[in-house]
């Protein structure tokens, strides 16, 4: 280990003992209109309990005006829409986090993310900013869902772009709402409906403005359609290109968050709650020698200097939620300490305490040589981790700060019940 590294992170970064020590790290973003704010995982409490207590801040004293997560975007309107008074019916956010029922569903209907989205309708009740803050869902899972809301959606403003979009939806009928079958049969027998959806999606842009605006239906109408070709360009593409399938991906959270930026005008600024591998910039890691972007590098390069702020999210060890294949029930698995080397394990040697690190001009220099950064999946294997977990990175490039929390704990997921089509 790099004795130098960590004399350095000693010296420049200050402790983190609770929701106050934030503020400092709040004041050196100056004003940028996108914060992007990562995690090592999809498992852990604090993560988003420390994301959560950001996202305040930023809205309550910056004028951020909605959240955008890594999560579905039908889904997560059913938590825009109680949070902005939409919604007359659900009685508490926990009501409304049964509409997450696709795996993994511990992402969103967990017990953490609740008090941020109660602290979200309250805020907005008091009538503390004249633009209601909103909470969306930029990736690009899903396919079904996103048809039957245009679906939906058409039929209840009679549109005369109802058949079209019935004709263009009948492509799919014989993948029974299976991404799978769908990806093998586009992806590999050439038999996709990219067409289909194509001039769906072209007939719904050309129309944007035509469509009503109530309630954020023209919005919804949007993106659903944007997801549906963008889902259905995916899993096509998932089956023989994985690096291309990513990029798609990134570039689908990329349009699906630019697209609510314009429709908050000027007002717009936007907290985006995705994994260190989709928000911090992938020009300062390998995925750049594989030919792969992600969201965090997109946008930066979209937009002036100063615009974009991103903060990365890291433990040392702890517990997590995963599991040990795709689709399967997840349990609490403990991470191990972090592998000698690697940029967690300069963190603890560097004080056993949680901390924040903010690279500057004047300081990133300290911390641009290439170092190992942990990255856990939905998908975890512990005793796997040192042979694929650690993403080569230059830490100061990837990044704007760090939160280092040193010992984690695993998230508190809901009971929810996933449909067996899942």
């Amino acid at each position: 280990m790099d004795k130098d590294l960590i004399l350095a992170i000693r010296d420049q970064s200050i402790p983190l003992t609770g929701p106050s020590d934030l503020d400092r790290l709040i004041s050196q973003m100056g004003n940028p209109r996108f914060v992007l704010l990562g995690e090592a995982s999809h498992g852990t409490s604090e993560f988003y309990t420390t994301r959560a207590e950001i996202t305040k801040k930023l809205i309550k004293d910056k004028g951020f005006t909605f959240v955008a997560v890594e999560g579905d975007w039908p889904a997560c309107q059913a938590i825009n829409r109680y949070v902005k008074g939409y919604d007359k019916e659900s009685r508490s956010a926990r009501d409304v986090l049964t509409s997450f029922n696709r795996w993994p569903t511990w992402m969103w209907a967990n017990e953490e993310i609740i008090d941020l989205i109660e602290w979200m309708k309250t805020y907005n009740e008091s009538g503390q900013s004249s633009v209601k803050a909103g909470f969306y869902g930029i990736d690009v899972y899903s396919l079904w869902e996103s048809m039957d809301e245009v679906i939906r959606y058409l039929t209840e403003i009679d549109s005369p772009d109802l058949e079209a979009a019935k004709n263009a939806f009948t492509c799919f009928e014989p993948f029974n709402r299976q991404n799978e079958e769908y990806a093998v049969s586009a992806g590999i027998y050439n038999e996709g409906c990219i067409d289909e959806v194509a001039k769906l999606l072209t007939t719904i842009q050309r129309k944007k403005e035509v469509y009503p605006h109530h309630e954020e239906l023209n919005l919804n109408l949007q993106v659903n359609a944007m997801a549906v070709y963008n889902a259905e360009n995916y899993y096509r593409t998932m089956v023989v290109h994985d690096e291309r399938s990513w990029n798609i991906r990134d570039m689908h959270m990329v349009d699906a968050l630019n697209e609510i930026m314009d429709f908050y005008g000027s007002a717009g600024k936007a907290i985006v709650w995705e994994h260190n591998t989709h928000v911090g910039d992938a020009s300062a890691t390998d995925m750049r020698d594989a030919g792969m972007i992600n969201v965090g590098q997109v946008i930066r390069e979209q937009n002036p200097p100063g615009h974009v702020y991103i903060v990365g999210f890291g433990t040392h060890s702890g517990t997590v939620i995963a599991a040990d294949e795709w689709g399967v029930n997840f349990d609490v698995k403990t991470v191990p300490k972090a592998m000698r080397g690697s940029w967690e394990d300069a963190m603890h040697k560097a004080g056993a305490f949680d901390k924040i690190l903010i690279f500057n001009e004047r300081n990133k220099h300290l911390f641009n040589q290439q170092i190992g950064h942990r990255a856990i999946g939905v998908v975890y294997k512990p005793e796997y981790e040192r042979y694929g977990n650690y993403v080569p990175s230059l830490m100061s490039e990837r990044y704007d700060a760090f939160i280092f929390i040193k010992q984690t704990k695993a998230l508190h997921p809901l009971s929810v019940t996933v449909p067996v089509s899942m």
